[in-house]
């Protein structure tokens, strides 16, 4: 079951970029570095989005999503990661 609250706390832009590149297979420090920001930002934007989305695993963050907004992560425009990279 999810518990979330977004329809109290929307989920930015942001928010929906670390989502997609979570969905997309990419670690935290890959996320960092595709959005420019430092990985204990992406971690941060994780806890709030777990809180967020009522799940308690990273791994859990897309499908609750999914199931929440009736969006696919992975439809958010930005590229695959590379493999080897």
């Amino acid at each position: 079951m999810v518990n979330a609250t977004v329809e109290r706390s929307p989920i930015t832009d942001r928010q929906r970029e670390v989502i997609a590149l979570i969905a997309a297979g990419c670690s935290n420090d890959e996320v960092s570095q595709r959005l420019g920001i430092s990985p204990r930002t992406v971690k941060a934007h994780c806890d709030v989005l777990r809180q967020k989305l009522g799940v308690r695993r990273r791994r859990q963050l897309p499908i609750a999503y999914r199931i929440l907004t009736g969006e696919d992560p992975l439809a958010q425009g930005l590229d695959p990661p590379r493999s080897g990279n």
